[in-house]
């Protein structure tokens, strides 16, 4: 793949600062997943400022340990605008590291009850020294179209 991102775009019946709301609430990221991997938020206060960190209890069948940690760093806060974060892990020394990429939701307002919300993941960052062992996207097409339909069913849900 020569390009080095992937996004998807879904125009949701609902207000901008409703859809930003659940996004940058961590605790409704496990429903929003299109993977199944994101299982439960350790961090559930909201995301509210640029550098804050959040982890993430995960699972992937392909990882060594099977469930994992991620630590995401808010990278874009701009409510009820934009919304991304680069995902790391812990180092197990206090250390953490981050792989390069990049998770962003744009939303676009289309009057009061509509919202264009665009997903982008992003690895142009991802250093040689982790491609050499990871395949990016590690998931399918359908992934941020699954979970952007996801988001929709969320937040007409609350």
């Amino acid at each position: 793949m020569d390009q080095e991102n992937v996004s998807a775009t879904l125009t949701i019946a609902m207000p901008a600062a409703r859809v930003f709301a659940a996004l940058a609430d961590p605790t409704t990221h496990a429903a929003i997943d299109g993977t199944g991997w994101v299982h439960e938020a350790v961090n559930q206060a909201p995301l509210t400022k640029v550098g804050q960190l959040f982890r993430m209890d995960m699972h992937h069948a392909g990882h060594p340990n099977g469930d994992y940690q991620v630590v995401n760093k808010v990278q874009v806060l701009d409510p009820p605008h934009a919304i991304g974060w680069l995902t790391g892990y812990d180092k197990g020394d206090g250390q953490l590291e981050f792989g390069g990429w990049i998770w962003r939701y744009d939303l676009t307002p289309l009057g009061p009850s509509k919202t264009e919300v665009t997903l982008t993941y992003d690895w142009s960052a991802v250093p040689d020294s982790i491609r050499a062992y990871l395949r990016f996207p590690p998931f399918g097409p359908d992934h941020l179209t699954s979970s952007l339909h996801h988001l929709a069913e969320l937040v007409s849900d609350r």
